[in-house]
């Protein structure tokens, strides 16, 4: 790990931080440690890019998802999610933003305008863009029609650094290649000179990040490894979600992985 990283740096003095969160907990599961241990001496936002659900008829994935949260209502269970996110980063110090896109289990396509509307409830999975979760939310590979999205939210992100003054910009690696971790990586990427990606937990107890790609970036590992125990507290209020990622109540208590520059620009 090199001596003086970005991170070092920029620990050094009270800069604002900004993360970018995929969905209603990805910050905190990856990054919760350092968010909080941070937010006391700067200002650090978590902008939550996917944090709205669309009404039924929902995918097979979709449905599978509510109930593993023990929600009927995709459109209640992400209120409750966004209750939960507010008041987790607000108990930490950070300051919560919700960018409003939709989760990619909901996410729907433009059908053409021929045929009957009524085959999306027949075939629940036509008009969505990704229908199931293992060979399309998680198969590593973004939609051609997501361009228009990625152009909007690289804009948004855009502004975000320019009105938060931020010093730094975390984004997901892209652990596990869950569409909605790939496409928040894509938002941040043009801030070369901000950049820190941050591994994707839980996603990271069984897969690597794609090490070619940091080789290319030529980023290495950052630890950080304080805090743990309180994170663990932190998941655990993210009760709509607490349960179906860890099923047997153990949080693992894994230091956090950030990857920087090795030449410590």
């Amino acid at each position: 790990m090199p001596a003086h990283t970005r991170i070092d740096r920029s620990l050094a003095g009270d800069a604002p931080w900004l993360f970018l969160s995929p969905h209603l907990d990805d910050a905190v599961l990856s990054c919760g440690a350092l968010i909080e241990a941070q937010a006391g001496g700067r200002e650090i936002i978590v902008a939550t890019l996917f944090t709205e659900a669309t009404p039924g008829p929902h995918t097979r994935a979709a449905r599978s998802f509510l109930r593993q949260c023990t929600h009927s209502s995709a459109l209640d269970l992400f209120e409750a999610r966004k209750t939960e996110d507010n008041k987790v980063l607000t108990e930490m110090g950070a300051r919560p933003l919700h960018m409003g896109g939709v989760d990619a289990l909901f996410r729907r396509r433009r059908l053409p305008r021929i045929g009957n509307p009524a085959w999306g409830r027949v075939r629940p999975g036509l008009p969505h863009r990704y229908p199931t979760f293992r060979f399309d939310v998680a198969l590593g590979r973004i939609s051609h029609a997501e361009k228009a999205l990625i152009n909007r939210l690289q804009g948004d992100v855009a502004e975000l650094m320019a009105l938060t003054g931020a010093e730094l910009l975390f984004c997901p690696v892209g652990v596990g290649k869950h569409v909605d971790h790939l496409i928040t990586r894509e938002a941040g990427m043009a801030h070369q000179q901000n950049l820190v990606l941050y591994s994707d937990f839980p996603y990271d107890l069984v897969s690597g990040p794609d090490t070619s790609r940091l080789d290319r970036l030529g980023y290495v590992p950052w630890s950080w490894d304080r805090g743990l125990a309180s994170k663990q507290g932190r998941i655990r209020q993210y009760a709509t979600q607490a349960d179906s990622l860890f099923p047997g109540g153990k949080i693992p208590p894994r230091a956090e992985t950030y990857f920087v520059p090795a030449q410590g620009n």
